[in-house]
C-alpha cells in the first residue's frame, strides 16, 4: 500500500522532504510571517506492517533545538491516547521508528488540543448552571476569543492559557480547571471569586498549526504593554476586559520546550515590586509543591533583577498593572521528572488534573490575596 503523510487538518503541521522505502523525511513547517516552528502534528495511512522511520531534517533550525535532547515524539492510533515513543537527536535531525499494526497512526509534538475540541469544551462549559459565556472580540482571522465567567465573590481572578498556540498542554489544564470549577467543589472558592477564564487566547495559531505566533506572526506574550488591532486584537480585548474587572490574582498557562518538570515564573523585576507582594507568589509555589507531586520549585527560569522586568509579558504587565499576584505556569513537552511517568510521559489527563491542583491550592489561600 502507497505510504501517505497529511497534515492538512486543523492543527496540523508538517512538510515532506522525501519517502525512501520505509523512510521518511519531513520538515516542520515555520509559523505564517514567522521564523518560529517546532509543533508538528501529521497523519500516516498506509502504514499497515511496515516498520517506518521517521526523520524530522530541519529540527535543528526549530525554536528551541536545545528542547530535542531527552525529549520524546507522541503517537496514537485513536487521537486518544499519545504514548511516547522512543525519539532521537543527532546532528539537528529528530528521528523516530514505528512498528505500524495497523494502517493509520497520528504523530505529534504533544497531544493536540484542536479548535474542535476548544468549541466542544466552550459548548460543554457554557451549558452548566452559573457559567456565564462572552466572545470578547475575534482573532485576526476571524475567530471568536472566548471567555466564560463563574463565580460572584468579590476578588478578581483570571486563568488564561495558550498565548502560544503549540502548547497543546495547557487547554487540557484548562479542561480539568473548568470542570472544577462548575463542580460543588468550587462553592467556597466562588464565594469569594468571581473567576474569569480564556481557554484560548490563540486560536488562529492552533488552527494554522504554530508553535508560538498568531496569523500575523506575533509572539503575543510580548504585546501586554500596548496591544493593537492590527497585530494583536487576541491581547487588545483581553486586557480591555481585565482593565473592566481588575486582577487580584492570575494564571497565565505555557508549556516548556527544555524543562522536565513543572514550574513556576514570577514578576520579580517589576518597577513597584515589594517584598509582602511576591511572598504571596512565593506561598502558592510552595503550597501546590507541597499538594503535588506532580509540581516542584527545584527547577524553573532565572528570576529577572530589580526593575528589569519585561512588561510586554502578561505575567509582569498584571502585576504591575493590577498589583496582582500573578503567575507564570509552566508544564513541560517531556515529563515531570520528579514523578515521570514511563508510557505517556506529561499527558492530557495529567495536564487537567495540575489545573485543578492549582485552583484546589488557590482556595486555600485566596482569603490571602
Amino acid at each position: 500500500m502507497t505510504l501517505s503523510i497529511n497534515a492538512a487538518f486543523d492543527g496540523g503541521n508538517i512538510r515532506v522532504v522525501g519517502i525512501d522505502g520505509d523512510q521518511v523525511d519531513l520538515e516542520i513547517v515555520r509559523d505564517h510571517r514567522s521564523d518560529f516552528f517546532q509543533w508538528f502534528y501529521f497523519r500516516v495511512a498506509g502504514a499497515g506492517g511496515r516498520r517506518l522511520r521517521f526523520r524530522i531534517v530541519n529540527a535543528g533550525q526549530s525554536a528551541y533545538p536545545f528542547g530535542w535532547p531527552g525529549y520524546q515524539a507522541r503517537v496514537s492510533t485513536d487521537r486518544r491516547a499519545w504514548r511516547m515513543i522512543e525519539t532521537r537527536y543527532d546532528d539537528g535531525v529528530l528521528s523516530f521508528d514505528y512498528d505500524a499494526a495497523g494502517d493509520l497512526a497520528w504523530f505529534a509534538y504533544f497531544a493536540p488540543f484542536t479548535m474542535e475540541m476548544h468549541h466542544d469544551l466552550v459548548a460543554r462549559i457554557a451549558a452548566r448552571p452559573g457559567v456565564t459565556h462572552r466572545e470578547l472580540g475575534t482573532s485576526l482571522d476571524g475567530q471568536s476569543i472566548d471567555y466564560l465567567r463563574i463565580g460572584d465573590g468579590p476578588k478578581p481572578v483570571w486563568l488564561y492559557a495558550r498565548q502560544h498556540p503549540g502548547e497543546s498542554m495547557t487547554e487540557y489544564w484548562m479542561e480539568g480547571a473548568l470542570d472544577w470549577l462548575t463542580s460543588p467543589a468550587a462553592a467556597p472558592l466562588l464565594a469569594k471569586a468571581t473567576v474569569h477564564v480564556v481557554p484560548n487566547m490563540n486560536p488562529d495559531g492552533t488552527r494554522r498549526g504554530h508553535l508560538r505566533t498568531n496569523a500575523a506572526g506575533v509572539n503575543l506574550n510580548r504585546e501586554w504593554h500596548a496591544p493593537t488591532p492590527d497585530r494583536s486584537p487576541e491581547v487588545l480585548c483581553v486586557r480591555d476586559a481585565m482593565d473592566a474587572t481588575g486582577v487580584a490574582f492570575a494564571i497565565d498557562v505555557h508549556g516548556d520546550e527544555a524543562i522536565p518538570a513543572n514550574f513556576i515564573a514570577g514578576f520579580e523585576g517589576i518597577p513597584n515590586w515589594t517584598e509582602d507582594h511576591g511572598a504571596k507568589f512565593y506561598d502558592f509555589g510552595h503550597r501546590l509543591a507541597a499538594h503535588t507531586p506532580d509540581f516542584q520549585t527545584e527547577k524553573g527560569y532565572e528570576k529577572s533583577s530589580a526593575g528589569n522586568a519585561n512588561l510586554s509579558m502578561s505575567t509582569n504587565q498584571l502585576a504591575h498593572r493590577f498589583g496582582a499576584v500573578s503567575v507564570t505556569l509552566e508544564m513541560p513537552f517531556k515529563d515531570h521528572d520528579p514523578n515521570p511517568d514511563a508510557e505517556f510521559g506529561w499527558s492530557p489527563e495529567r495536564s487537567r488534573r495540575l489545573g485543578v491542583a492549582c485552583l484546589e491550592v488557590l482556595a486555600e489561600m485566596i482569603d490571602t490575596i
